[in-house]
């Protein structure tokens, strides 16, 4: 890349940044059909008080590196690492039609990776969503000066569910479920009222623990 003067892409270093560079020139995008994920570290105002500012801030720069591996390994644009928070998309362009599997493929990888089937217990709680549907991405603000992003209601609502995540779950919207072709066998059923929004919304949660009832249908969306 550095022959053709072209340099790594931020969202995903494994790519070149050239979209990314004519983005910002020319800020604007597009609605397409991708899936969210959003991974929370649980408890983070308790763990940065009992931990102090220099212990928490090695763990939160363990955080970053152990989840950014796992999304980079599964093809994810990384939208952002803010506060306790990773956000990330999967879209058709470097995923296919896959993008759905491809994401819970990711969230489970992510709760491995933080520990959540160890024995002992994770070494940080994290609960995570998934979410797939149409959202835009793209640059937004004045080109110099500008970021891409993903923005929507799609976005909004996966980070919704993101915060009722508890440790070592991954909340799953229905339509990204449809998507995987994952099997509902061991997935625990809820009908979500969420703050700000004026119709239910069907999710199913999947837990990720030692000892987990789940691993026949994990080990059906790992397998692909």
């Amino acid at each position: 890349m550095r022959v053709m003067g072209r340099g790594q892409a931020k969202m995903n270093p494994r790519l070149c940044d050239v979209c990314e560079q004519q983005a910002r020139k020319a800020p604007g995008g597009a609605v397409i059909p991708m899936s969210l994920l959003f991974a929370d570290i649980r408890g983070s105002t308790g763990l940065a008080e009992s931990l102090g500012t220099e212990r928490f801030t090695a763990l939160i720069a363990r955080f970053y590196d152990a989840i950014t591996e796992e999304l980079l390994k599964a093809d994810a644009l990384i939208d952002r690492l803010i506060g306790d928070e990773v956000v990330a998309l999967f879209v058709p362009l470097l995923t296919g039609d896959k993008h759905a599997e491809a994401a819970i493929r990711a969230a489970r990888a992510i709760l491995k990776a933080t520990g959540h089937e160890d024995k002992g217990g994770p070494w940080v709680p994290v609960g995570v969503s998934v979410h797939t549907g149409d959202a835009f991405i793209g640059a937004v603000g004045k080109a110099g000066v500008s970021d891409i992003t993903a923005l929507g209601d799609e976005v909004n609502l996966a980070a919704r569910l993101a915060s009722l995540a508890g440790p070592g779950e991954i909340f799953i919207t229905e339509s990204a479920r449809a998507a995987a072709g994952l099997s509902v066998v061991g997935l625990e059923p809820r009908h979500l009222d969420l703050k700000g929004r004026n119709a239910p919304v069907d999710a199913w949660v999947m837990h990720i623990g030692s000892g987990s009832p789940l691993e026949e249908n994990a080990t059906s969306v790992t397998s692909g």
